[in-house]
Formats: structure tokens, C-alpha cells, sequence
């Protein structure tokens, strides 16, 4: 970062020195929201700012709401690692990273709270309304990196978000009976599954068979879209759900 000015105001100046530019000189269209997962804030900031961490963010977010500036937007900072959403692969260089200062799942996943979760409405809007970010851009780490990655996590007030203007939520079909997909599960009905969630974004082959790989895009969709039950089982409230999201997006909607 070349000055200490904040693109968001109200936040304070925190270096890291882990960033580059963004590839092809592209801004961002995407914020990825992250949790530290680790066990105080002081200590994942400090590993944030450190160079031998070769990770950063744009925004670390305490939990008192706080705001820290580490890396310049039009920059890239280093916190999707591997990921893949709608087939870019190079998350990083099209993203706003965001971490939430919380323990995370190894630390019982305590609730995010009030203060902070303000703050992160407010940041995201900031950031959406300047860089013109569409509501459906702004994702869970797991979204883009299922399996390897379970962050912000199913407590994660996702619909909270939404009635204040930030990001895609649809009210989750509620959990129940009917016929349900799992691994080992293959044919149509699972290439159709496998197709809408990639039509959503999700990083994901159709084959028509419910392999891990699947498994693990089902509980990363259910992890952000229907916190109920993470189970990676495809039921009917899964796919009511999935199916739901997929109409009230732009190009899907009549």
C-alpha cells in the first residue's frame, strides 16, 4: 500500500505487506467474507500483518465492530487461496476480502456479535455501492473453496445481511421428509442437482454422480443457504431452496 488514505471511512490503517496487483488490472467484483478462526483477534491480525504468513485481507473486522484497513481495494490481497466460483480461479484478483474476527468452528463457534455484524453491513454496502458489486457476488470463503474451507460458518447471519441490502438470500424451504440424494447416489436427478449448483457458481462437475466432491458443494450451499441442518444430503428443502435462488437471479428470472 503506497498512503495510509482508507477506502472505507472510519477504519483505521493496519498494514500488511502481503499483496500484489490484481491480475489483468481488474477491480473487484466479488466480496469474500472469511472468519480468522483463530483464538483472539490481536493474534489474527498480528498473523495477517506478518510476512512469513503470506495471507492478508482488505478488512479485518473486531468484534466490537472495528473496522482495519490491511490492504488497499485495488490491490490484491491474499485470502481466497485455492478457490473457484463460475470457473475463475484466481479469486483474489476479482475480490474484497473480509475477515470477521471469530474463533471459528475449532473454537465452538460463538455467535457474531450485534456490533460486528453492523459493521460488516456497513463495509459491504460501502464497498458494493462503489465497485458496483452484485448482491449474489457476495459469498462465503466455503462458497468458493468447498470442503478445504468452512468459514464464516453455518451461524453466520447471512439473512440478517440480506434485510439490510447486502447480499442473495431466499427464507430456506423448512427440513423435512421426501426423497433425498446422497453419495453413492447417481443418474439425472443428480446431474440436474449438480447443474443447478453450477449454475449458481458452484464449483462442481456433472456427472450424474453424488461423489464426495458434491457431498462437499452440498454442505458448503447449505452452510450459507439453509443453516438448519449441514449435512451434504440433498433434500427437498436443499433443492427447493437452490432452486429458489437460481429464479430470483437476473438472467433467470422471466
Amino acid at each position: 500500500m503506497t498512503s495510509t488514505r482508507c477506502d472505507f471511512a472510519g477504519a483505521r490503517f493496519v498494514p500488511s505487506p502481503n499483496h500484489g496487483e490484481r491480475a489483468g488490472g481488474r477491480g473487484p467484483d466479488m466480496i469474500l467474507l472469511h472468519y480468522t478462526g483463530m483464538e483472539t483477534a490481536v493474534s489474527a491480525l498480528d498473523w495477517l500483518c506478518r510476512e512469513e504468513s503470506q495471507v492478508s485481507c482488505h478488512y479485518f473486522v473486531h468484534e466490537d465492530g472495528r473496522v482495519d484497513q490491511l490492504v488497499a481495494e485495488d490491490r490484491r490481497a491474499w485470502h481466497a487461496g485455492k478457490s473457484l466460483w463460475k470457473g475463475e480461479a484466481d479469486i483474489n484478483s476479482c475480490s474484497i476480502g473480509i475477515e470477521i474476527a471469530n474463533p471459528g468452528h475449532l473454537g465452538g463457534l460463538p455467535d457474531f456479535p450485534a456490533a460486528q455484524i453492523a459493521a460488516v453491513v456497513d463495509l459491504c454496502r460501502d464497498c458494493g455501492e462503489r465497485w458496483q458489486i452484485a448482491p449474489e457476488r457476495v459469498l462465503a470463503h466455503s462458497d468458493v473453496a468447498p470442503i478445504r474451507k468452512v468459514d464464516p460458518g453455518e451461524k453466520f447471519p447471512w439473512n440478517a445481511l440480506f434485510r439490510q441490502g447486502v447480499g442473495h438470500w431466499v427464507e430456506p424451504a423448512p427440513v423435512g421428509g421426501g426423497r433425498f440424494f446422497q453419495r453413492g447416489d447417481h443418474g439425472q436427478p443428480v446431474e440436474a442437482l449438480q447443474s443447478m449448483l453450477s449454475l449458481y457458481g458452484y464449483g462442481i462437475e456433472v456427472t450424474g454422480n453424488f461423489c464426495e466432491r458434491t457431498e462437499g458443494v452440498v454442505a458448503a450451499f447449505q452452510r450459507h443457504f439453509r443453516q438448519s441442518r449441514v449435512d451434504g444430503i440433498a433434500d427437498i428443502s436443499t433443492i427447493d431452496t437452490l432452486h429458489r435462488l437460481l429464479a430470483g437471479l437476473p438472467k433467470f428470472s422471466a
